[in-house]
């Protein structure tokens, strides 16, 4: 007897070994539940918080940065830089494929934004004019994050 472990078309695991296949709606739903109205404000309408005022923008321990709504790893502490703009701000992602960019015309200008690749949550935006070695500057949304103190968990 054999076992089928293709994966189906909404399973997709990233290069470093996350599945990255887009949620259910219905999880969604069950996650988006525990969200404080601030966090549903931001991750699910899009929104943003004020500049200086997120709860991440100035924590400095070394861990991850995850998608507050579905967990995934979205930055590294080692990827963190103060850019002065007043949200966290990262020059890398964790994984190139955990975030995906959307084009973004609202408000009378062209920006990108970034979500998250598993849960499609908002995160913030991506703007050219970060340091070395991307030149990126992934500015964050605090309460579209959570950090876990420490290595990301490994994916099972």
């Amino acid at each position: 007897m054999t076992t089928d472990t293709t994966p189906t078309a909404t399973q997709h695991t990233s290069a470093s070994g996350y599945d990255i296949g887009p949620l259910p709606q219905a999880e969604i739903e069950r996650l988006a539940a525990r969200l404080d109205p601030e966090e549903r404000r931001v991750l699910l309408d899009h929104g943003t918080e004020r500049p200086f005022c997120g709860g991440l923008l100035d924590n400095h321990e070394e861990g991850t940065y995850q998608c507050r709504l579905c967990g995934l790893p979205l930055f590294r502490s080692s990827n963190k830089f103060d850019s002065g703009t007043g949200w966290p701000s990262f020059f890398a992602p964790f994984d190139p494929e955990h975030v995906r960019e959307i084009r973004d015309s609202s408000y009378g200008m062209t920006r990108i934004e970034i979500r998250c690749a598993r849960c499609d949550s908002h995160l913030g935006h991506v703007f050219p004019d970060g340091p070395p070695p991307s030149g990126n500057r992934y500015c964050m949304n605090s309460v579209a994050l959570e950090f876990v103190a420490g290595d990301a968990a490994k994916p099972a």
